[in-house]
Order: structure tokens, then C-alpha cells, then sequence
């Protein structure tokens, strides 16, 4: 498995130069490597040397979880905290459908937005939830896949349900209105669709091209 992509072949979303060093380092998920967000997108690194040595020392944390591999990617709106600063960002999305750093208060670095991409029915009329992050948690939340939900990130559980429905407010994370915000007009449940009303015009997405922000 390559460890590298060239530069160019980088994901559109990365804000990332497309002249200079050759390789940058490949993704482990569909998100951006820390590796990269240091040092070019924050630019508070200046290399991979530094980046894995802040590893080594354990000062970088990803939604909880201390990061021990500068390719270990952040995912929309997961949030990365830096020990020694103590300081947090989350990782957004630009209106031009890009992804961007935003810093953010102790409270807010505690919870992230996740979206339903999954349920299964366990033993015990139990379901487990399948998260858009990679998370599976175990839930009695009423809730239908397409939905988000608020996941508290200390004590790793659903704290609330936002769902699909008229009013809400969403960002589009796919396709060619991807970085674009606005408020659910219409569901329309037979095309998986929703009409979305933003400050410049009207629209429609898929529901799996949206996430729920509130």
C-alpha cells in the first residue's frame, strides 16, 4: 500500500498547495492526515520531524483519542486538541467545499456532529448506531439513518438527535453544492432528497450529500 500521493493527486478538498514538494502523505480514512494539517494547513509545524515528535511526546489528541501516526486523518468536524497550547480546532468545511480549521472553546472541543449511516437491531431490543466517523455505539435514541446526533466525547454517548426534517439547519458535505449552508425546506422522502434554502437560492440534495448541524 502506498504510504505517499503526489501533490496533485491530492483530494480537492485539501486546501493545500498543488506545487511544491512532490508527495504528501497519504490518508488512513476519508478524511486529511494531521501530518498535513500542521504543517500546511495550520503551518504551526515545520516538518514531519516535528510533527512526529509531538506524537512521541503524546501533546496531540483527536476527538479524545491521543494520535500515534502522523497520517492519522481528522474527519469533519472532528476536533484536535494541542496539549501544550491548550488550545482545540475543528476540522469544517469552507463554503468553496474545502476543508478548514476553526478554534474552538474547551466546552465545544468536548462534543462533535456525527451522522447516521447505519442501524442494526441487537438482542435485547438493543440497536447500534453506525456513525459517519467510524463510531458504532449502542443507543435507544429514536433516530432514522441520515439523521446526526451531538456525541459527547468524555463520556462517549449520544447527548441529543438532530434530525431531517423541515427547518433544520444543514451543511452540504457532497457533490456540487458541497460547502453551502442552509435551511431544510422540503423533505422529500420517496427521492432521499431535501430542498435546502440558502441566503443566495434554493436547491435540492441528496440526504446522504447533508449533514444536520441543528
Amino acid at each position: 500500500m502506498k504510504r505517499h500521493l503526489k501533490r496533485q493527486e491530492a483530494p480537492l478538498n485539501w486546501p493545500i498547495a498543488r506545487k511544491g514538494t512532490t508527495f504528501v502523505v497519504k490518508n488512513n480514512s476519508k478524511g486529511i492526515p494531521v501530518l498535513v494539517i500542521l504543517r500546511d494547513l495550520m503551518k504551526i509545524a515545520k516538518d514531519r520531524k516535528e510533527v512526529k515528535k509531538a506524537i512521541n511526546k503524546k501533546d496531540l489528541i483527536i476527538s479524545g483519542k491521543p494520535v500515534n501516526d502522523e497520517k492519522k486523518s481528522l474527519e469533519l468536524f472532528d476536533v484536535l486538541t494541542i496539549i501544550p497550547s491548550k488550545k482545540s480546532y475543528r476540522l469544517i468545511l469552507s463554503q468553496k467545499g474545502k476543508y478548514d480549521i476553526e478554534e474552538v472553546s474547551e466546552k465545544d472541543s468536548k462534543i462533535k456532529i456525527s451522522k447516521i449511516i447505519g442501524k442494526k437491531s441487537l438482542r435485547g431490543k438493543k440497536i447500534q448506531l453506525n456513525l459517519s466517523d467510524g463510531r458504532n455505539c449502542i443507543s435507544d435514541v429514536k433516530c432514522s439513518i441520515g439523521d446526526s446526533v451531538i456525541f459527547d466525547l468524555e463520556k462517549k454517548k449520544i447527548s441529543k438527535v438532530l434530525p431531517v426534517k423541515e427547518k433544520s439547519e444543514v451543511l452540504v458535505i457532497g457533490g456540487k453544492h458541497a460547502g453551502e449552508k442552509g435551511r431544510v425546506l422540503k423533505v422529500i422522502e420517496e427521492q432521499k432528497m431535501i430542498e435546502i434554502e440558502s441566503p443566495l437560492k434554493n436547491f435540492r440534495a441528496l440526504i446522504k450529500q447533508i449533514i444536520v448541524l441543528q
